[in-house]
């Protein structure tokens, strides 16, 4: 009594009562008569599956990618986390439909394009968030991820190869700027209240915000998230390792080293002259390893013994090399090979069953966290496509990402169905001489400036009340004063 006295006879029920007060003020309190239908409050969900994104995203920075992978626990709150991602991006979506149909951002210019700048973000962070899942969908994505931004010219800023780097875009950077955007176009709102038809044939009256509505709402979306995180769990795929690589498939393995150390590998022969690609395969795949491998056994140097031969019996041992693993050679048979390109690549190989080689091509990074190397050589060897395949569904034009029903469904994505558009493009394109990643990607930033600066163009901000999409949103389901039977009755 004595400390509710000191703060005023308030306590613990004043505190509340205050942060109810806050709350309530954050209220838009009049809305017109349709401002009530679910349709036209989507903005609020929107917010409570923020909400829920950043409680569990923030759990699972906690524990890391490992808890939330495959321990029981960790997979549900992915799970949530997972589908409550979806929730939000084809909520944003549908909100962004009905402002687009019914031309709202003819009154609202800049909550439009704050909109559309938002929408932007958010498919960056849902991409990102997938490729840090630290499973075999992740290095997927993260490899056919940075191949766009690289083609892009801004590999350097943006290497999903980069784990490390990606967190930060992921847990940081983009979600303190959506807080930023999401505040603003909340409060511009607020200020101006739900838009109003800006015809004169679409009746309403103001009518009072049912809150109690909303929060029912939004219970209900939170079982359905719950619902689904429980009965479809996130997937997950063990990742791709050196180790598991060179003992199921060493001939690849080997092969590759020896693509890498003539420069003949896709990495060595990337067009795009910017990081990540800038690297010399020869000494990071192979140089480097092996000098570690002969400090550490004191065995003969074999590199430094053919870098020794004549220009002429160097190449004759390097078409050997690769004849000899590409005719299924063993590796314990090339421990004893005349041939020093064999004898180099079997240590190698042997390494990596071992589980030195991939340390050590690790500790070539100057980040604990960045993959560049291990998931370009898987690149460079095929497995990470062949195995993509074989788990069904992977494409590098879908993004890395599962499509719906496996393998051989065409452009339509499980996780991810928004990027159905781009993938289509990019399908279309393939083969087109001149054409690649960079026009792919001009293209949908060109499209994502058209859908932001839609209110001050001409003509096309007139294209959807011509064509009457209105009439999609406001009806007589939606607008009470459009219905006839309660004109009449109300008559």
């Amino acid at each position: 009594m004595q400390s509710d006295q000191h703060s005023g006879g308030r306590g613990k029920r004043g505190n509340l009562s205050d942060i109810r007060d806050v709350v309530r003020s954050m209220y838009i309190k009049r809305v017109p008569s349709y401002g009530n239908n679910f349709l036209f409050t989507i903005g609020v969900y929107l917010l409570e599956l923020f909400g829920i994104l950043a409680v569990t995203g923030m759990i699972m920075a906690v524990f890391g990618p490992y808890w939330a992978g495959v321990t029981t626990t960790g997979t549900f709150i992915r799970s949530i986390h997972l589908w409550a991602a979806e929730a939000f991006v084809t909520l944003v979506l549908l909100h962004l439909t009905v402002n687009l149909f019914t031309s709202m951002y003819k009154r609202k210019k800049l909550v439009w394009m704050i909109g559309g700048l938002m929408l932007f973000l958010i498919l960056l962070e849902f991409a990102f968030g997938i490729g840090i899942g630290g499973d075999f969908v992740a290095q997927f994505n993260a490899k056919a991820g940075a191949d766009l931004w690289n083609g892009m010219g801004v590999g350097f800023w943006i290497n999903p190869l980069n784990t490390g780097a990606v967190y930060g875009w992921h847990i940081a950077i983009v979600p303190l700027l959506l807080i930023v955007l999401l505040s603003t176009h909340f409060l511009l709102v607020k200020k101006k209240g739900t838009s109003t038809p800006y015809r004169k044939d679409i009746p309403y009256t103001m009518v009072d915000a049912d809150h109690k509505k909303l929060y029912t709402r939004m219970v209900y979306l939170l079982v359905i998230v719950l619902l689904f995180a429980i009965f479809i769990r996130a997937p997950y795929s063990p990742p791709l390792t050196m180790q598991g690589i060179s003992q199921s498939q060493p001939d690849t393995v080997a092969v590759t080293l020896l693509n890498e150390f003539n420069y003949s590998s896709g990495t060595a022969t990337y067009l795009d002259t910017i990081q990540p690609y800038t690297f010399n395969t020869r000494n990071v795949y192979v140089t480097v390893p092996y000098d570690k491998y002969v400090n550490l056994t004191g065995t003969k140097n074999w590199e430094e013994a053919y870098f020794a031969e004549p220009p002429a019996s160097q190449n004759a041992s390097l078409v050997q090399a690769f004849s000899y693993f590409q005719n299924n050679g063993t590796i314990s048979g090339s421990m004893n090979s005349s041939n020093p390109l064999i004898e180099v690549a079997g240590r190698l190989v042997t390494m990596a069953q071992d589980g030195i080689y991939g340390p050590v091509l690790q500790g070539e990074e100057t980040s604990g966290l960045n993959y560049t190397y291990a998931l370009r050589f898987y690149s460079d060897s095929g497995i990470l496509d062949s195995h993509a395949a074989a788990l069904g569904g992977f494409s590098e034009q879908a993004w890395g990402l599962p499509k719906v029903g496996g393998k051989g469904t065409g452009f339509w994505q499980y996780a991810a169905y928004w990027t159905a558009p781009y993938d289509l493009m990019e399908i279309i394109t393939d083969g087109i001489p001149g054409w690649n990643d960079l026009q792919n990607g001009l293209v949908a930033l060109a499209a994502f400036a058209i859908l932001i600066l839609l209110p001050y163009i001409p003509w096309l901000r007139d294209v959807p009340d011509k064509l009457g999409l209105y009439k999609v949103f406001w009806n007589k389901y939606t607008v009470p004063e459009l219905n006839g039977k309660r004109r009449r009755k109300s008559g």
